[in-house]
């Protein structure tokens, strides 16, 4: 079975470390985002991932010349121009010329959800689309979904108040489709799959949902990405080549390859990415530190800064909430 993958933005939510690279393959713990994400569909009996590129393309096809990621084979294909979620689905459906039912997630959502209940749903409701839902707590802050009791999509409701909300579920980025589910999509038209597409199936009664309340994040913010590390290894990692003195403090943070933690420095509920450095006495608290970035002894970052990658921040700084290219 074919997946789409859609990973062509600009991730600029997660700037500037995606300024030199895309999102997809910054690195989460110990390998690329997308690996995760391609690993998790050829767990689950996908052969072949179709990745929908925009920014950065060659990034991709460099890491993965073979045409092969995480063990599934992959297919590049890569935008003109951006199309948005529908039209960058359709597009690369077209030209992997994909004739079956297919899965289509967003490339920066890592999650357990099992696609095989998805798509037997799919398969028994005779479904143009279903897609995935999950719980939040606050609906107020998306577009939620109300189905029947046997999953058929009734209507979307856009940001609704907290306490009129008919729904707390809402879609996580993951979709079994049809191919005809895209025929209303012209070739090389920007549409949205969610605003457009979706919409006119629940007018057609083709559309149901599947509710999941397990694990899912969409790493696109400096805070998911911070959580989806801590997540996935429980706490905290240090990778074998980093180097960390005695007496530094390394709490619930990922310290990935070839790292350098002076002596007396702190790293706390943060993310070291491969060559960083931390000086002497700094403090590094809630916050991402980019490729080979240093920071300045006696320096402090916190609240969710962000530093890019080859950057030098001057020791005894003091950034609160600040990104740094």
């Amino acid at each position: 079975m074919d997946a789409v993958v859609l990973v062509g933005g600009f991730g600029t939510r997660l700037r500037p470390l995606t300024l030199t690279r895309p999102k997809q393959m910054l690195p989460v713990v110990d390998r690329p985002m997308i690996e995760h994400v391609v690993g998790r569909l050829g767990q689950q009996g996908i052969t072949r991932a179709v990745l929908s590129l925009g920014y950065r393309p060659d990034a991709f096809e460099a890491a993965y010349p073979q045409h092969r990621c995480a063990g599934v084979e992959m297919f590049y294909a890569v935008e003109p121009e951006p199309l948005d979620t529908a039209g960058a689905i359709a597009f690369a459906a077209r030209m992997a010329d994909v004739q079956d039912t297919f899965v289509a997630v967003n490339g920066d959502v890592i999650h357990q959800f099992p696609l095989a209940d998805l798509l037997a749903l799919h398969g028994r409701s005779n479904a143009q689309a279903t897609i995935a839902l999950a719980p939040v707590a606050d609906p107020s802050r998306f577009g939620v979904v109300v189905c029947e009791p046997d999953g058929r999509v009734r209507e979307f409701v856009e940001k609704p108040p907290a306490d009129q909300a008919p729904s707390n579920q809402i879609s996580v980025g993951i979709y079994a489709l049809e191919p005809t589910a895209l025929d209303s999509v012209a070739e090389g038209a920007r549409v949205s799959i969610e605003r457009e597409v979706f919409p006119r199936l629940v007018e057609k009664a083709g559309m149901y949902a599947l509710a999941w309340d397990g694990f899912w994040v969409d790493t696109g913010t400096p805070e998911a990405y911070l959580e989806v590390q801590q997540a996935l290894s429980d706490g905290g990692w240090v990778h074998s080549s980093a180097e960390v003195a005695v007496d530094a403090v390394v709490e619930d943070s990922i310290v990935m390859e070839a790292a350098v933690i002076a002596s007396g420095a702190s790293v706390i509920d943060s993310a070291l990415l491969p060559g960083a450095r931390v000086g002497r006495g700094a403090v590094v608290e809630r916050s991402i530190v980019g490729y080979r970035a240093e920071i300045g002894a006696g320096a402090c970052l916190r609240d969710l800064s962000v530093v890019g990658d080859d950057t030098a921040i001057p020791s005894a700084a003091d950034l609160k909430g600040e990104r740094v290219p």
